[in-house]
């Protein structure tokens, strides 16, 4: 019988070194976790090479945090294997990465009654690269009206591809001729046309990690460094209970345990725009002063899934969310119940208790941690990995200040 106390943490990663070297050395800083028996687990980190690999092998890890599979397919298959074959713990399913293209999202949400902005997909500008194209174009093809689909959606609107990310071929579309100009220039992508929430309060992102979410005033106009304002009670109560439930209620839908969300608050109304970002952006020159939490979150929620033995479940089970879409009960009510579900998807209560008890004292590990040399080394190299040598200093400093104000009181 394999030794169930010890517990190995693969890390799947692409070009990232910053948050890797922060959760390799927190976890190395933990030492022995007591579960609720008393029990004492002992936990490591690996980074997971690529290789051929049979499929009947039996992996080593208990849980793997992906950031790479969104785009590798070798990576991804392996994934798939260990989940099905093996019941690994995975951060995230890797059977739901179509919805991660944002098209299934978004209309999973709509089935649920969120208040999704109206958006149409419209065909390819310029044919996909297959050899029966031409013949099915010709027969099943129908010719579409661009200006009138825009119409329908109402200017302004915004044009996006289907497969988004990183703001990636995003366009503002104000009349007819943008809007030619933009889908002329989409090329081989896929497009959503989507209305513009004019006149919003907020720009909400919220990043959630197993049933921990932090609500950040995400400023996309400006550069990276700045984009996440260190604002709190930025929301009303009402709409930022409804940016934490949406974004509870959307990862528990996909089996999603590690992903932002973009939302657009006008007054108390909250209308999710962007939500399928399972592989989202949590280094330390992007999130600064939020970067702590992140890491301490994503720390808690690992241990707990491997020491506690949590089982992935790989099925949707979207009937229960559908039964409460097709109630009779009212917006708000559904919320609550949408959170009941996730809450009981995450097991809350019971990884709260965990906290509480056996990680009880994972923050202040994070928070002399966070005010060492050891960290401030790696902030400073990923400035430099990061930033022109000329603005090395200007960057050090400011990322400095703001990882002093959450020591100070975050």
């Amino acid at each position: 019988m394999p030794d169930r106390t010890e517990h190995l943490l693969g890390l799947l990663l692409g070009t990232e070194e910053d948050w890797p070297r922060a959760f390799e050395t927190l976890v190395k800083r933990l030492g022995p976790v007591r579960d609720n028996a008393g029990v004492e687990h002992t936990l490591s980190t690996e980074r997971i090479t690529i290789e051929p690999f049979d499929l009947r092998a039996k992996p080593r890890y208990d849980l793997v945090i992906d950031r790479l599979a969104y785009w590798y397919y070798v990576p991804r298959e392996w994934l798939k294997k260990v989940a099905l074959m093996d019941d690994v713990y995975l951060l995230n399913s890797p059977f739901t990465f179509q919805s991660m293209e944002k098209h299934a999202a978004y209309c999973a949400m709509m089935r649920l009654g969120l208040k999704v902005p109206p958006t149409w997909l419209v065909p390819y500008k310029n044919p996909v690269d297959h050899a029966k194209y031409a013949y099915t174009a010709q027969k099943y093809n129908r010719p579409f009206d661009l200006d009138a689909v825009a119409n329908e959606v109402g200017y302004p609107l915004f044009m996006k591809p289907y497969d988004g990310g990183a703001w990636r071929g995003v366009s503002r579309i104000a009349d007819p001729q943008a809007l030619h100009e933009a889908y002329d220039s989409s090329g081989e992508m896929l497009m959503h046309l989507q209305a513009s929430i004019e006149g919003y309060d907020s720009f909400a992102r919220s990043l959630t990690i197993g049933p921990d979410t932090m609500v950040m005033r995400f400023q996309p106009e400006k550069p990276m460094h700045e984009r996440y304002a260190v604002q709190h009670g930025f929301l009303s109560e009402e709409a930022g209970t409804e940016v934490v439930s949406i974004s509870r209620l959307i990862n528990a839908f996909f089996r999603w345990e590690f992903n932002s969300c973009e939302s657009l608050v006008v007054g108390s109304e909250v209308y999710p725009i962007d939500y399928a970002n399972a592989c989202p952006d949590i280094s330390i020159t992007s999130l600064h002063y939020y970067f702590p939490w992140a890491i301490g979150a994503l720390l808690k929620w690992s241990v707990f899934c491997a020491v506690t033995g949590r089982k992935a479940q790989l099925d949707l089970d979207t009937r229960r969310y559908f039964e409460v879409a097709d109630s009779e009960i009212d917006y708000s009510e559904k919320l609550t119940e949408y959170r009941k579900l996730a809450d009981d998807y995450f097991d809350t209560a019971r990884y709260h208790e965990f906290c509480a008890t056996s990680l009880s004292g994972v923050d202040d590990m994070v928070r002399d941690w966070v005010s060492s040399p050891d960290f401030d080394a790696l902030l400073v190299d990923t400035v430099r990995t990061t930033y022109p040598p000329a603005e090395h200093d200007r960057f050090v400093a400011h990322f400095r200040g703001l990882i002093g104000l959450w020591i100070q009181g975050g």
